[in-house]
């Protein structure tokens, strides 16, 4: 190899690292122009990588419609890099159609057929999405000038060169030699906490079955018999994709019936699934209704001067005290600007008149309360955000049937008020969340925050956001009714404890808010499992943390130091050693760290967190890259006896 060609070594190679390598390309006339060696490491077909590959159940499907995807970085992004036009997932499916788009593979039928049938609002599925990104990794790849090259293989340990660089020891036997390096992981497995670990356990003593938290299409449920009773935990996007696989994937299929509704037709070989959660409920579905009223603008209230105001005030931010309180007063205003706007037949108001009085009012206040009541006559129609987190708080339910005719009904009047023209406010309070959790990392300083509001933001917050915004499309809760009604999916309700019981050698789960117990032989976690460094399954996380080239982010709170299981990483997404020292030439990104950004692609025009992120790191990288132009580049082992591959980007043949 010459030297001087800075050598950048990406592992992982997910949509989050093509968002990376397209903004490299963008910046480098600006940055850095010189030549660069580029490697991404990953198992799985770049652009793609696991979460998204092609390889999964044809039935899973993304929880945003197609007119919400994009991977470019457009005029409405805040960054320092230039705008780059490309197509969106709509956009791209229309040029693979007409021919303007030539570098895809040969689609099998279903695919074809997928893109034809394609629309805005279409759910597409993953396996659709991965021709997408993949596209999208390859174009990226080409603005590089052929200084990427790609390696199927893991990475399965990293150690510090005496010169300062790292060697990245890949599973095929080679080595990469990085001048940077960039860990791009995206969801990682950990292995099982105490409580997991006792349920595998059980289940292994008792002949049961047991699946912890992972990612549900890599799950092996061949050991869940036909008609079996199942207890689940968890009703968030697992808990869909589960349903997928456990029932269609079976063999069952949905019909509509003559007024409208779903029925299951089931196979004979699906199990009977209990389900419960925290809240007892699935997420929200997404919202089919258009904004009637007056259209959006900026955030008045969660905004850059508000936060900058705060943070002279206090020495620390606490979220629940400080922020919490701007973001409902956003949300607040985005959803009744809809209502008195777009539907002004339900308001005792105009709106001018009610933004005035607003504006100068606490979200908390009875001031506040008695303005929504004088405006909105129907108090079904005003806005409680507990209540929307938890919404059977407070309630007893005598027995089983009372939780199963309250969750259904529940799901119902989602689906009436998110899945109809009739409440475009749904859709406004969608947007404002939206938009302020986008915001959230670019106003708020992190280490301005005290250590329980770090918490709040990576828990709380983020769950909290993901229960209202990023729910599955309607008809995945139409199918779950559908479900219930053939008697193959009954509800827990909230709250649901699971244990077990020795003496039959089941697990048995119950919920403090009825009297009702349902036991089974078999028990699924349906959700990710926690973030941990200290406890990853994947290699690199391991070696980082035993090498003391990365650590876990530790908060100090009241109740003593609590990790967030996260890669700590700097603003600048260095991470930082085991001694508190960031790393010169090591960066982070990505859901497993500490970084606030989340996601690798994004709506369209919404100024999206992922692409702020994805060119302040490309610009980083190159800066670092200039300073180091003038040391020896990196070098690859030679390829031993029946290594995997290795190879020069090209296009992915299935």
């Amino acid at each position: 190899m010459p030297a001087k060609i800075p050598a950048v070594v990406f592992i992982g190679g997910g949509p989050r690292t093509a968002g990376v390598l397209e903004r490299i390309a963008a910046n480098r006339p600006d940055v850095f122009a010189g030549p660069l060696e580029i490697h991404v490491v990953e198992p799985h077909v770049p652009g793609s990588g696991r979460i998204w590959r092609y390889d999964q159940d044809p039935g899973l499907l993304l929880n945003s419609m197609a007119a919400d995807i994009t991977m470019f970085t457009d005029e409405s992004v805040a960054c320092d890099g230039p705008a780059v036009a490309g197509p969106g997932l709509v956009e791209w499916t229309a040029g693979v159609l007409n021919g303007s788009i030539a570098d895809v593979p040969d689609f099998p039928q279903h695919l074809q057929d997928q893109l034809r049938a394609l629309r805005g609002t279409t759910f597409p599925t993953r396996q659709l999405q991965s021709q997408y990104l993949e596209w999208f990794f390859r174009r990226a790849a080409r603005a590089l000038n052929r200084s990427v090259t790609t390696h199927r293989s893991t990475a399965v340990g990293i150690s510090t060169l005496g010169d300062g660089r790292h060697e990245v020891s890949l599973a095929n036997g080679r080595t990469l030699h990085a001048d940077i390096l960039v860990t791009a992981l995206g969801h990682t497995d950990s292995l099982p906490d105490a409580a997991s670990t006792g349920y595998a356990k059980f289940a292994a003593r008792h002949g049961g079955y047991h699946a912890a938290p992972s990612y549900t299409t890599d799950v092996d449920y061949s050991g869940i018999a036909p008609g079996q009773d199942v207890i689940v935990a968890g009703m968030g996007l697992a808990f869909v994709d589960l349903l997928v696989i456990l029932m269609e994937g079976r063999g069952g299929r949905f019909e509509e019936t003559h007024d409208g509704g779903l029925r299951y037709l089931p196979s004979g070989r699906e199990p009977r699934l209990w389900a419960g959660s925290r809240r007892g409920v699935p997420y929200h579905s997404k919202i089919s209704a258009t904004l009637r009223g007056e259209a959006p603008g900026p955030l008045r209230f969660f905004t850059t001067a508000a936060v900058e105001a705060l943070l002279q005030s206090h020495g620390e931010l606490d979220f629940h005290q400080h922020l919490w309180p701007l973001v409902a007063k956003e949300a607040g205003y985005y959803y009744y600007r809809e209502l008195l706007t777009g539907s002004p037949e339900r308001a005792a108001m105009d709106w001018d008149s009610f933004a005035a009085h607003y504006a100068g009012l606490d979200w908390y206040s009875s001031e506040r309360a008695d303005l929504v009541a004088a405006a909105v006559p129907d108090d079904a129609l005003h806005l409680d955000l507990e209540r929307l987190d938890r919404p059977f708080d407070g309630r007893r339910f005598a027995d089983h049937r009372a939780v199963q005719d309250a969750v259904a009904g529940y799901i119902e009047h989602d689906l009436a008020l998110r899945d109809s023209p009739d409440h475009p406010e749904t859709l406004a309070l969608f947007l404002a969340l939206l938009h302020v959790y986008m915001e959230v990392g670019r106003v708020v300083p992190a280490d301005r925050l005290n250590a329980r509001s770090q918490q709040t933001i990576h828990g709380w917050w983020h769950g909290f956001f993901s229960f209202v915004d990023s729910g599955p499309p309607p008809h995945r809760l139409r199918q779950m009714l559908a479900l219930h009604h053939a008697g193959l999916l009954q509800f827990l309700g909230p709250g649901i404890e699971v244990g077990t019981d020795e003496a039959t050698g089941t697990f048995v789960a119950v919920s403090p808010l009825s009297d009702a117990a349902v036991s089974a032989r078999a028990f699924i976690e349906a959700r990710l499992p926690a973030t941990s460094v200290v406890r990853s399954l994947n290699p690199v996380l391991a070696s980082l943390h035993g090498s003391g080239l990365g650590t876990e982010q530790q908060l100090l709170t009241a109740d003593g130091i609590h990790s967030t299981g996260k890669l700590l990483v700097t603003p600048q997404h260095r991470l930082v050693g085991a001694d508190g020292t960031p790393q010169d030439t090591v960066f982070g990104v990505g859901p497993g760290t500490s970084g606030w950004g989340a996601g690798a692609f994004a709506r369209p025009r919404t100024n999206a967190a992922p692409f702020r992120e994805n060119d302040a790191l490309a610009r980083t990288i190159l800066g670092t890259a200039r300073s180091l132009a003038g040391e020896k580049s990196a070098t690859i082992s030679p390829e031993p006896a029946a290594a995997g591959r290795n190879q020069t980007l090209t296009r992915n043949h299935r």
